[in-house]
């Protein structure tokens, strides 16, 4: 499967923002952004004038990159929520927030998605008590997610325990540091998720 392997910094800088695509490392004085706040490459300083499309490509690409979904999946949950009730761009965000690498991240059992995409993949992680390993497994209402007791022990995963109890989980969310386990109280509204992105622009730009 095709995957990206340059440097995410490099996306953060592309789409002249913090994407918290590296976790702890965003808030700190090493973020490239904050060093160097500009496109990457050599032109990267000029300024351009962004056309009608570019403004919907960079929120489409922006989207993209905070969730770690590759161009033709995310185009497939487009034509899934194309297809749902509801706002197309909302429940297009919905369904990126219930994937499980996400819920992992929103649980606080990982200081990024990509940090959670690779420890589900690992095998660390079990939804109602059943190992799975796939990142896009989305999870459904009253689903409980939880780290595999073989994983438990692990210093990696004490360590996030410590960090998940200080961190604020989303009202869709119940979250059990201390047990490593998480439920899934609802599926997410619009103004529960915060990612910086406009989903309509999104919707319009797959619309032409």
């Amino acid at each position: 499967m095709a995957r990206y392997t340059g440097s995410v910094c490099r996306q953060c800088r592309r789409e002249g923002m913090k994407l918290f695509l590296k976790g702890d490392r965003c808030y700190t004085n090493k973020c490239a952004i904050d060093r160097r706040g500009y496109a990457p490459g050599q032109h990267g300083q000029r300024r351009r004038k962004i056309s009608e499309y570019g403004i919907q490509l960079r929120e489409k690409q922006k989207a993209r990159r905070i969730y770690g979904v590759l161009e033709r999946q995310f185009r497939r949950y487009y034509q899934i929520a194309s297809q749902a009730k509801g706002v197309t761009g909302e429940v297009l965000l919905a369904m990126l927030e219930s994937r499980l690498d996400n819920v992992v991240y929103r649980l606080g059992f990982a200081r990024s998605r990509a940090e959670a995409r690779l420890l589900v993949r690992h095998g660390h992680f079990a939804v109602n008590g059943s190992k799975v390993s796939i990142p896009s497994y989305r999870v459904r209402e009253g689903d409980t997610i939880s780290v595999r007791p073989r994983s438990k022990s692990l210093p990696l995963f004490q360590e996030l325990a410590e960090l998940a109890a200080a961190r604020t989980v989303p009202g869709w969310l119940d979250s059990n540091p201390a047990d490593l386990q998480g439920t899934v109280v609802r599926l997410p509204e619009r103004e529960e998720i915060d990612v910086p992105v406009e989903e309509h622009l999104i919707v319009e730009l797959y619309s032409k």
